[in-house]
């Protein structure tokens, strides 16, 4: 049985990251070194600092990582794309030349007979009216046909330095630590949703750069993935275990 993997994250491109490059060709060694042993791999968002799909024009750069998702998909191995908040404007391309299945809502999925809820995670639970504000006019399609209009050489820079900006205002680049179950807007959402939906077993999120593992009840777990910046962390499911684990540069086993 061929196991399933989820990462987030990597925010590919980033201009606070030094070394860009390197970081996509640490990816590309840990996609190449499972691809043998994945039935699928989940992308939970942010995979890009700033991805904006223009007409005729996608983002510069990314050739690696871009080329090996085309393979995994040309191997059989189902790749989905979940969009966070600095890809959401992910369309055609991603889905027609790379062959990823592509979501901009979370989903909920049946693997080796456990039920999964997964999602980026940016905005579920969030009380913040300056986030919703900000999630209400990324994902307006009049807000997006006007950014379009822009030369590609203003609008990828623009946002490029907005995803920066965004970055070094905290506190070493870093996400704040886990906040405790009462105060963390995704546990929240978790405990809400599974209430109401009692079947699932797992919740996976990106998004907060962090690494958790958390029951909710005796039958579902939650896990936060981390991050590719700092952490390389990624989950792996194996038809009857789901657990945490790091990629480290030379271990013989994924």
């Amino acid at each position: 049985m061929k196991s399933v993997y989820f990462i987030s994250d990597a925010h590919l491109g980033s201009l606070a990251i030094e070394h860009r490059r390197t970081q996509e060709r640490r990816l590309v060694r840990f996609l190449d070194g499972i691809k043998g042993k994945a039935s699928a791999v989940y992308l939970l968002g942010d995979m890009f600092d700033f991805w904006y799909e223009y007409k005729f024009v996608v983002p510069k750069g990314f050739t690696r990582f871009l080329g090996k998702l085309a393979e995994l998909t040309d191997m059989g191995v189902e790749v989905h794309f979940f969009t966070g908040n600095h890809d959401i404007w992910a369309y055609e391309y991603l889905s027609k030349e790379c062959g990823v299945i592509l979501h901009k809502k979370p989903a909920t999925v049946e693997i080796y007979d456990k039920v999964f809820y997964l999602a980026h995670g940016d905005g579920l639970g969030e009380k913040s009216l300056g986030v919703r504000c900000i999630q209400t006019l990324f994902h307006n399609h009049i807000c997006q046909r006007l950014f379009s209009s822009l030369h590609p050489r203003w609008g990828m820079d623009f946002g490029l330095r907005w995803a920066k900006h965004s970055r070094i205002k905290r506190k070493d680049g870093k996400e704040p630590p886990f906040m405790g179950e009462d105060k963390e807007p995704l546990v929240n959402y978790a405990k809400a949703y599974v209430r109401k939906h009692e079947d699932i077993d797992y919740f996976v999120f990106g998004h907060r750069h962090i690494e958790a593992d958390l029951m909710l009840s005796k039958k579902t777990r939650l896990i936060m993935l981390g991050d590719w910046i700092n952490l390389f962390t990624y989950a792996v499911f194996d038809g009857e275990n789901l657990f945490l684990s790091e990629f480290v540069e030379g271990e013989s086993e994924i």
